[in-house]
């Protein structure tokens, strides 16, 4: 597997465009499609706001099911630089994603650490091998984001 781009490459504009067709596809058939990645790694859309800019975005993401709870991989890749989602997810204290099925949940993000990130990490690997190969591509440890179900008020 080729190591990734610089994250100011124009792969990543491009990237932002296929982001965008999968968010809509995704929508507009209730997750069949666009709903899992290569090889059936399922994906959820993250709704996060731009911490500077204010402004909302929808990430695509392929997620762990660790009931009642989700795990998300900021990997980007493995570029040296994390997603700017995952910037702006961790400033934030809830949001909502959107499951295959047409399911919402509101969720609070927080990072994992030490023994939960590495039992994580092995499932998340387990899902989709291509986080293995990211991890040797950066020096950064690739977090590993646990999103926590909200009690409904």
């Amino acid at each position: 597997m080729p190591k990734p781009p610089a994250p100011t490459s124009r792969y990543w504009k491009l990237q932002r465009q296929l982001t965008r067709f999968n968010t809509f596809l995704f929508r507009r058939t209730g997750g069949r499609v666009g709903g899992s990645y290569f090889g059936g790694a399922p994906v959820l859309l993250l709704h996060h706001v731009g911490r500077r800019s204010g402004t909302a975005r929808i990430s695509p993401l392929i997620y762990l099911d660790d009931s009642p709870r989700l795990v998300v991989v900021a990997s980007k890749g493995g570029v040296d630089a994390h997603p700017a989602w995952f910037h702006n997810l961790t400033a934030m204290a809830a949001t909502e994603v959107e499951l295959p099925g047409g399911e919402r949940r509101r969720v609070r993000p927080r990072v994992a650490e030490g023994a939960e990130r590495a039992r994580l990490w092995e499932r998340a690997v387990a899902i989709y091998r291509p986080y293995a190969t990211y991890a040797t591509y950066t020096e950064r440890e690739i977090p590993v984001v646990v999103l926590e179900p909200v009690p409904e008020t």
